[in-house]
């Protein structure tokens, strides 16, 4: 036992030492037995099946170990053997493979171990000679050897061994038995897991019959189904029940389920006879339980002489079967078809089945009908979802340890016993979930096409949008300039009439349109042209590359931006278009915020009187002059506000001009001796029309410009028709002091 320790803990690397007993080898991980270490036992053999092909069990005083002795040659059972090999994983539990053996004499075999039926159960005791008890289930002979299942404690396992001479299988059936023998495991070899455990006892001897049971069990008195479950004094796990009743289903060779006035029951047994429903049949086997109801296992039946009874399917609540009643009996139970499932199998035979599950409803209780058939006959998955159908077979209650029903499940013979009773209406819910499957895709690929197609137009409408807007903007500035032409066309005649100074007002006139044909040819007639080869592109581009289309719109805008610029600039020199659109109120308004914006000055205007409209040249001349005292106040004053206010009275006009600027002296303010003509360009301008202007200011204290005209004019002054020329031409308006 050292050396086994010594094995299980040491290194695969470290474990080179021969092993010299069974324990030993059977110590070692399968990952060390993997290595092929060297052993050499000496022991009895104990179990060696000619079936083997040569393997055998060997024990020694420490324990037993199978031996992969793949030979013609193979030792029986009781011979010494000295053995020499290697290592091997095995399939559940380490064994010797490659052997090399001596036969040096002949032994009993060992002194068995007694074990609990449990313990054998788990595998441990695995090629170690046992002893153990139970009751014989099952006995039958094939070829020279006798086969028999042997059950304790819910525990079944199956022995092998030679023919007795002094009682043949069918007796021993539910007798005591005592079976000395070396338990094999059957077992999964991919994963190494237990099966199940066999136990061969080489010799006669080694099974002892301890107690037989009645010797004709058919002679037994009569137990009724019910009765089978209940209590009953003196009961034994050797004794069987003695039942009879007509038979009501039968799976040859698997189970026959009988009924008697008491109730069903379901009869497994392994026995081959053919019998046809109706027939009188007695069966003998064990009480057991599965899944907590009672059965009859292990059981051997005969049919009996009498007619063939025809059995009506009883008709039971549903609520019975909650009740745990009719389990294992013929019923007829109808119900709604919620689903049905078809699996498709090979019967022993080598037939085509059919396996057919179908799930009902009835009342508040969902069950299932499962119909296992061969494959020409009718088709039940062809029963329509939501019929009312009705099934007549066994059936099959699934209790918990409470005694709950669980589930239901009708058995049923063939698909005869499935009848249509109602066909649903054409709305099933199968249907009805199709067609909401199919509407829901049509309004989604819908909803998809109409997203699509709502991006698309509103990206055209924006694009188009846009256009408009550019084309209106370019008209508008179209009609301004042509108006601002007219308009300063009807002045420049008015002034040559007025002053009878036709020959400065033509040169002044001839002036003024060449600068605007000039700065048109320079600005706007360029802009246009370039937009026109834009546009020319994004009509080229915009089917192929709407991405380049719109980057050629963005310049297009940029180039309207800057031509609107270009435009307002020559506007502002002819006469401001707002007094077009607006009145003089908001022109003055909004000419000063176009000045002052830039420098973050506020503005506030307001009037006084009642507004009336003002000859034109009144509104420019009062325009002009505000212009000049804004550009004044941004560009020198260093103004934070600036005041605008208008009154109208009767006869004259007022214009106040009031900025909170650092103010200055206007006696020593720049004049027209140093290029400077703001001031005296406003004088001129009030002058003309016989009007007055007064500029008030003080350094820290702001500046104050007042101008008041006649609403209609008396006279015309141009004192310096050159000078009043070179003011309004003068981009530059002169600045003040402060």
């Amino acid at each position: 036992m050292g050396l086994s320790g010594a094995a299980w803990g040491s290194p695969p690397q470290a474990a080179a030492s021969v092993l010299t007993n069974a324990s030993a080898v059977l110590a070692l991980s399968g990952e060390q037995a993997s290595l092929g270490i060297k052993v050499d036992i000496q022991g009895i053999v104990t179990a060696a099946e000619p079936d083997w092909g040569g393997r055998f069990f060997i024990q020694d005083s420490s324990g037993g170990v199978f031996v992969e002795n793949i030979s013609s040659r193979q030792p029986a059972p009781g011979d010494v053997l000295r053995l020499s090999g290697v290592s091997f994983p095995g399939g559940y539990a380490p064994t010797i493979t490659r052997p090399t053996w001596v036969k040096i004499g002949k032994a009993s075999l060992p002194i068995p171990k007694i074990v609990a039926m449990d313990d054998l159960m788990s595998g441990a005791e695995d090629g170690q000679r046992i002893q153990f008890s139970g009751i014989v289930r099952q006995a039958e002979q094939k070829g020279n050897l006798l086969h028999f299942q042997v059950a304790s404690g819910g525990c079944r396992v199956t022995v092998y061994t030679p023919m007795l001479s002094s009682i043949t299988p069918g007796k021993m059936v539910g007798a005591l038995v005592t079976v000395t023998g070396t338990p094999a495991t059957t077992f999964n070899a991919t994963l190494r897991h237990l099966v199940s455990v066999d136990v061969y006892s080489p010799v006669q001897s080694d099974i002892s019959i301890v107690k037989l049971a009645a010797i004709n069990p058919f002679q037994e008195p009569l137990t009724p189904i019910n009765k089978i479950a209940q209590y009953r004094a003196g009961r034994s796990v050797a004794d069987r029940v003695h039942i009879k009743g007509v038979l009501t289903f039968q799976r040859n060779g698997e189970d026959l389920f009988i009924r008697d006035s008491t109730g069903g029951l379901q009869v497994k047994s392994t026995q081959l006879l053919k019998l046809s429903k109706g027939d009188m049949v007695e069966a003998v086997g064990f009480p057991e339980f599965d899944n907590f109801l009672p059965i009859l296992n292990d059981s051997v039946f005969q049919k009996t002489e009498g007619p063939r009874v025809n059995i009506i399917p009883d008709q039971p609540p549903i609520d019975e079967f909650l009740q745990g009643l009719h389990h294992s009996d013929l019923v007829t139970v109808s119900g709604i078809l919620l689903d049905h499932l078809e699996e498709r199998s090979t019967s022993p035979d080598g037939s085509p089945e059919v396996k057919t599950i179908l799930e009902l409803q009835s009342s508040n209780l969902v069950f299932t009908a499962v119909a296992q058939t061969p494959a020409p006959d009718q088709p039940l998955e062809l029963i329509p979802i939501g019929s009312l159908v009705q099934v007549s077979g066994i059936c099959f209650l699934q209790s918990s340890s409470d005694g709950r029903i669980q589930s239901v499940q009708i058995l049923v013979p063939n698909t005869f016993s499935v009848k249509v009773l109602k066909k649903p209406s054409w709305l099933t819910p199968r249907r009805l979930f199709a067609s909401l499957v199919i509407a829901f895709v049509v309004i989604l690929v819908g909803m998809s096409w109409t997203i699509m197609v709502t991006k698309r137009n509103s990206a055209l409408k924006s694009l188009i949008h846009e256009r408009e807007l550019d084309r209106a903007e370019l008209q508008r500035a179209h009609d301004t300039l042509e108006w601002r032409v007219k308009e300063r066309t009807e002045q420049l005649k008015f002034e040559v009439t007025s002053r009878k100074e036709a020959e400065v007002r033509f040169r002044a006139t001839l002036a003024e349109r060449t600068r605007l044909a000039r700065e048109l040819h320079d600005t706007i007639e360029q802009t246009m042209t370039g937009i026109t080869l834009q546009l020319n592109t994004i009509k080229k581009l915009f089917e192929q590359s709407p991405q380049t289309a719109t980057h050629h719109l963005g310049l297009i805008r940029n180039m309207v931006r800057r031509s609107r610029v270009d435009l307002r600039r020559s506007i502002w020199d002819l006469r401001n278009r707002e007094l077009e659109q607006f009145d003089l109120c908001k022109a003055l308004t909004m000419g000063a915020k176009e000045i002052a914006d830039h420098a973050g000055i506020i503005v506030e205007m307001g009037t006084q009187g009642n507004s009336q409209p003002l000859p034109d040249i009144i509104e420019d001349t009062l325009l002009r002059i505000a212009q000049e005292a804004v550009t004044n106040s941004v560009k020198h004053a260093g103004a934070k506000s600036i005041k605008i206010s208008l009154h109208f009275g009767s006869r004259n006009v007022t214009l106040e001009i009031f900025d909170d600027g650092i103010g200055f002296t206007p006696q020593n303010c720049l004049g027209p001796n140093d290029g400077h003509f703001g001031i005296l360009g406003m004088r001129e301008r009030a002058k003309r029309f016989d009007g007055q202007i007064e500029i008030i200011s003080q350094h820290g204290k702001g500046t104050m410009v007042r101008v008041e005209l006649p609403i209609t004019p008396t006279k015309l002054i141009n004192p310096n028709c050159e000078s009043d020329h070179q003011i309004i031409s003068d981009p530059d308006p002169h600045p003040h002091s402060g």
